[in-house]
């Protein structure tokens, strides 16, 4: 089996161009992948679309052989979460509660997309129940492997973990997965890989089952971030138009409350010479308070958004049917059920004053710069053992990325430790419909750091 990727997803797109590779041979290369005894595939995927990848690979390769290629990412084989509608099939959400309901009647509007784009759709990755977790762990489906250290067996990070090890592993050159507190970035980060969470509006949520309608977006995880804009540009509403930066030109801001607490030595020493590095290219770097994310604890203190909006969605589901479900994800959900309107109004109303406020303090900078996560991956075994463990080494991994769904921002987590090292993800964030500059910044970040 190939570990990884020979080619990122960009170049995979410039081979196609070129004439060098075929839709075919790539999507061969992706089920073969998946399907290695050896690999993860079996727990990365919790449907393969075999038949139906090579059907649209075949037909990939005839329009590119007669010149007309209907996008960049024609005959690319792609991934998505378990939770995007595929006309035909129940739409199960890494869950068994799911499986027997009716069938979607139609693909969610990214489907259809990628389909008009000519990507490969080669399966549907697997993911935390119902997306309610940012560590990746799956009774119902298994969990996949962290690439980095398979002989530990370390977590993928969630809830797009099957997203990540299918980019990881070459089962398919780039995922689309969700993000509604992390669920992108925090597996881009634990696996060594790059994840965009776009501002939300820019890509369509329908047919898509949602966590938190106030919180979800569609992101997508690849080897880098030239990978990550192809990719969304076959999905969003409208493609980025990226520009030419230079550090020298940049001024980055570190929030010093909260998100910097708690760093384990690997990450600790990976921030700090990513951070290093960005200064000697010229980049100015600018330690602010920003103490209004102390305040998220307060706003969240009883479930937020998160809980309400999935207990009002779930409500009839567990009424019927709650030891189905991961007690560790119906646990959390339940947290919404005594939450109402009243509880709706004030978090929308406490939520548009804390990004006013914070929107007024960072406005000045080109992006925020943090850790994605705290710590490494930890090993599947000791948190499946320990629930106590399990939720606290969750609201870590969910801590930072969740400030930046709650601002309705952009970020990307790219890679930002030394070869050979457990994986540590880079965030760089920015304000809502900032994903243009975001990722034209982060080309030139990801640049640098690969010097």
């Amino acid at each position: 089996m190939t570990s990884h990727l020979s080619l990122s997803l960009h170049q995979a797109i410039e081979q196609l161009a070129l004439g060098n590779v075929t839709a075919e041979q790539l999507t061969e290369q992706a089920l073969a992948n998946i399907n290695a005894v050896e690999g993860e595939g079996a727990l990365a995927f919790t449907h393969v679309y075999a038949p139906w990848a090579r059907k649209q690979a075949a037909a990939s390769a005839q329009r590119r052989a007669s010149g007309a290629a209907l996008s960049p990412i024609d005959g690319v084989p792609i991934s998505i979460k378990d939770l995007f509608d595929v006309k035909g099939e129940a739409t199960t959400g890494g869950s068994r509660v799911l499986a027997d309901m009716p069938v979607a009647p139609s693909h969610a509007a990214i489907v259809d997309l990628l389909l008009k784009a000519g990507a490969v759709i080669v399966g549907k990755t697997n993911m935390t129940e119902f997306a309610y977790s940012g560590l990746g762990i799956n009774p119902h489906y298994g969990t996949p492997a962290n690439p980095w250290d398979r002989d530990s067996r370390r977590i993928p990070g969630g809830s797009s973990s099957g997203a990540a090890v299918s980019v990881s592993d070459a089962m398919c050159f780039g995922a689309v997965g969700s993000d509604t507190g992390g669920s992108v970035r925090i597996p881009a980060a634990f696996c060594g890989l790059t994840g965009f969470k776009p501002t939300a509006r820019r890509i369509s949520m329908d047919g898509v089952l949602p966590l938190s309608g106030s919180l979800d977006s569609v992101g997508t995880i690849a080897q880098d971030v030239a990978s990550c804009v192809a990719l969304d540009a076959a999905i969003a509403h409208r493609p980025l138009s990226l520009t030419v930066k230079k550090l020298a030109d940049a001024h980055f801001a570190i929030p010093q409350t909260v998100v910097l607490d708690g760093l384990d030595a690997q990450v600790t020493t990976a921030f700090a010479h990513a951070v290093q590095a960005l200064k000697q290219a010229g980049a100015k770097v600018s330690e602010i308070p920003l103490t209004e994310i102390a305040e998220l604890a307060t706003i969240n203190a009883t479930g937020g958004f998160t809980a309400l909006e999935s207990w009002a969605w779930h409500k009839p589901l567990i009424e019927q049917r709650a030891n189905d479900y991961d007690p560790r994800v119906v646990s959390r959900i339940r947290r919404g059920e005594p939450l109402g309107e009243s509880d709706r109004q004030r978090l929308v109303e406490q939520r548009a004053d804390w990004q006013q406020r914070v929107s007024s303090k960072v406005q000045q900078y080109d992006a925020l710069l943090m850790p994605t996560v705290p710590f490494i991956a930890p090993t599947i075994v000791e948190l499946e053992a320990d629930e106590e463990a399990y939720f606290r080494v969750n609201g870590a991994a969910l801590r930072n990325p969740s400030v930046i769904n709650f601002l309705d921002g952009c970020a990307v987590s790219l890679p930002c430790h030394a070869q050979g090292d457990a994986p540590v993800g880079l965030m760089v964030a920015a304000l809502p419909m900032q994903d243009e500059a975001l990722m034209s910044w982060t080309l030139e970040i990801e640049r640098c750091l690969k010097v």
